[in-house]
């Protein structure tokens, strides 16, 4: 025991703490990456893997590399294919504005709660997750249906005379998705508002600020950090988002989510498939990386401000 914590505390116990987690991103995300990438300039062929070599050995022993680039060139070229991306997209951008929406005074009554209120408000958040997404998912196709606790509550109350048809829609696809990712934008606004300095608006009321006002001058521009993640924490994983659009929403209005998978499962064509999601993956590194270009910056004016 005694050597074991002698190891961890020394230089080796330095380079392992901060090797885990470049492993753990090397086998489970860079690795399956440059897989899914290779397959992606080979040829569709029938056999099993359905996939033609990109390598091949020429009679002179030397090493050929054949890439083939039209898997890539559909993902311009086929309309189905642009069409998914821009579905995708707006999808996702419609939830992470909807969970942003919903999300900001949730958590910005959260965090002005007392003390002993949060961890009961935030177990309320976090409770759902205690159940399977799965079940969650058709819980709300119970809800949403044409004879379901929606529709019949409506009905008993009067505001509708005759159920409305939200089921395989996409305002299901939002109102579900919505449900679903808004706990990964309200903790991260959470943690933003709860450490936020309440003097700046004692400060901006002296000055003869009105609420509103210092909502927008003060407590807006300094929960921006939290706005930035939590958006980006719904954004991305909502692009890709294949069981709700599946369930709850129109079977002709085609996601890249299930386009990869017909072409996976369907078609077993694994290059197109994997440029595909290739291509998914290369989009969504952009907000990431500007996701951390404004993180240093901000914290490069706090440091310049000596905050």
């Amino acid at each position: 025991m005694t050597s074991v914590l002698r190891l961890f505390s020394g230089k080796w116990g330095r380079r392992i703490v901060i090797g885990t987690p470049y492993l753990w991103l090397g086998v489970f995300f860079l690795l399956p990456f440059l897989m899914t990438l290779k397959i992606a300039f080979s040829t569709s062929i029938v056999g099993i893997p359905p996939i033609g070599p990109i390598s091949t050995i020429t009679d002179d022993g030397a090493l050929q590399i054949t890439l083939h680039l039209e898997n890539w060139s559909y993902l311009f070229q086929d309309p189905m294919y642009v069409l998914a991306y821009g579905r995708s997209l707006l999808t996702a951008l419609i939830t992470t504005v909807l969970c942003l929406f919903i999300g900001y005074p949730m958590a910005y009554r959260i965090a002005r709660a007392t003390p002993g209120a949060r961890p009961l408000l935030l177990m309320l958040v976090i409770m759902p997750f205690w159940t399977s997404f799965l079940i969650r998912v058709y819980a709300w196709m119970g809800i949403l249906k044409d004879n379901g606790l929606l529709n019949n509550l409506l009905l008993t109350l009067g505001v509708i005379h005759q159920p409305l048809i939200l089921m395989n829609t996409q305002i299901a696809v939002y109102i579900v998705m919505a449900y679903a990712y808004l706990p990964f934008m309200l903790l991260p606004l959470y943690t933003t508002l709860e450490k936020m300095d309440l003097s700046l608006l004692e400060a901006a009321q002296d000055l003869g600020g009105r609420p509103f006002i210092s909502f927008l001058l003060v407590t807006l521009p300094l929960s921006l950090p939290g706005i930035i993640a939590g958006s980006l924490l719904v954004f991305i994983p909502a692009v890709g988002e294949f069981l709700i659009p599946t369930l709850v929403g129109s079977p002709g209005h085609q996601l890249i989510a299930s386009v990869i998978f017909d072409e996976f499962f369907s078609n077993r064509d694994w290059p197109t498939a994997s440029a595909v999601a290739t291509a998914v993956v290369l989009f969504l590194l952009l907000p990431i990386i500007l996701l951390v270009w404004l993180r240093n910056r901000n914290d490069s004016k706090l440091l310049a401000t000596g905050q």
